[in-house]
């Protein structure tokens, strides 16, 4: 299959084969996806196929440049998250409350999307992609009702990609670059119950919500940019820091992105009321800049034409304060902790469970930083890592 260009415009030529000569596993029903998006879309089926299969209920991923801004699975919403994820007017099927708590863990992020959904995309879930902006879809079906909305989208446009459920791909992988092939063995390694077992903290309890929660961390990271960490919680990720040199950076940015989650559902958040005809985006960045410490003079007077009564801003306080009453989320990183200053940070975004290969020399620090908060921390023993 041509594509239009590779990575970027000048990139030419572009195709999509199979090695073998065998037939491509999908078909388009929708648009002409780039490059681009069928690596979004390849990364993204994988992994809500295997969260489908780790946790049986449907799966959904919103990603972006080849990571996750959001993943979770079906756990139903409550009436503050649903208005926090613009979805509170939809009655949401299973697959809809995954795809939504998925493009609302980071809407910022999500802006431009490609959804990922594990089951056959229904009517609700098409409704919920139909007013966002959204690059593309994969899923393993479309009812004739979904198809018809998104075939409708973008002037007809819009990508939409169905995967044959039954692939299976073959067991070594290659990947050329500067001229030279590497070759390497696929990531089969699917996370389950039993990583959990080695628990090396003196806190052991480990409910089964919080199980559920760190293998949605831990498969979103088999399909996360490296250095990788993400928080989870109640069934979804809430906030992915990809691709960052430092593991101490990335826990600072899925934590800032997991706070950001937690304070869009702050009753003072969810009370503003924006002028008519504000613009889906121009809400999600309002909110953002509502929730920022500080903005320029042009930055402030931006925010302020959103409203016809310009809301009071919340103080830092005020958001400590709401901060602090969360807890029980989990975290899972793709690499050891090197330092207990991953811990420290976590804490300040109410980690109380957490998933990692365990290995470092300082393992001993960390243990003892997460026996300082009380934490139940398991060493899986698995590097990883995804590039």
């Amino acid at each position: 299959m041509e594509l239009r260009y590779g990575c970027n415009p000048h990139q030419k030529p572009a195709s999509i084969y199979m090695k073998d000569g065998a037939e491509l596993p999908f078909k388009i029903l929708g648009g002409s996806p780039g490059y681009i998006n069928f690596c979004d879309a390849l990364n993204s089926w994988q992994l809500v196929k295997e969260l489908k299969a780790s946790t049986g209920l449907p799966a959904a991923a919103s990603f972006k440049h080849v990571s996750p801004a959001g993943a979770a699975v079906a756990v139903e919403m409550s009436d503050d998250l649903k208005k926090a994820s613009f979805v509170e007017d939809i009655t949401l099927s299973p697959i809809a409350t995954a795809y939504a708590r998925a493009r609302g863990a980071d809407r910022m992020s999500s802006f431009g999307d490609w959804a990922a959904l594990s089951d056959v995309c229904d009517e609700a879930t098409a409704l919920i992609i139909k007013r966002e902006v959204s690059d593309g879809v994969i899923a393993p079906g479309y009812t004739p009702e979904a198809l018809k909305i998104l075939q409708e989208k973008r002037g007809g446009k819009y990508n939409i990609i169905e995967i044959d459920p039954n692939y299976v791909p073959a067991e070594q992988e290659t990947r050329d670059i500067f001229g030279i092939t590497l070759q390497q063995g696929r990531n089969n390694a699917t996370p389950d119950e039993s990583w959990l077992n080695n628990i090396a903290t003196a806190n052991k309890d480990l409910p089964e919500g919080a199980k559920r929660d760190m293998l949605i961390a831990l498969i979103t990271l088999k399909y996360t940019q490296s250095n990788s960490v993400v928080y989870a919680y109640e069934g979804q990720i809430i906030g992915v820091g990809a691709g960052q040199q430092s593991r101490v950076h990335c826990t600072r940015l899925a934590g800032m992105k997991a706070d950001n989650w937690f304070l869009r559902q702050h009753p003072r958040v969810l009370g503003l009321t924006f002028k008519a005809g504000t613009k889906r985006a121009d809400m999600n960045n309002a909110i953002d800049s509502f929730l920022e410490e500080d903005l320029s003079p042009a930055e402030l007077a931006a925010w302020e034409a959103n409203f016809d009564v310009v809301p009071a801003r919340m103080t830092k306080e005020e958001k400590r304060a709401w901060l602090d009453q969360q807890t029980g989320v989990s975290i899972g990183s793709d690499a050891f902790f090197p330092f207990r200053d991953n811990i420290d940070r976590a804490s300040r975004s109410g980690v109380k469970y957490l998933a990692q290969p365990g290995g470092s020399l300082r393992d001993d620090l960390v243990i003892e930083a997460a026996n300082e908060y009380g934490m139940t921390m398991a060493f899986t023993g698995v590097r990883l890592f995804h590039h």
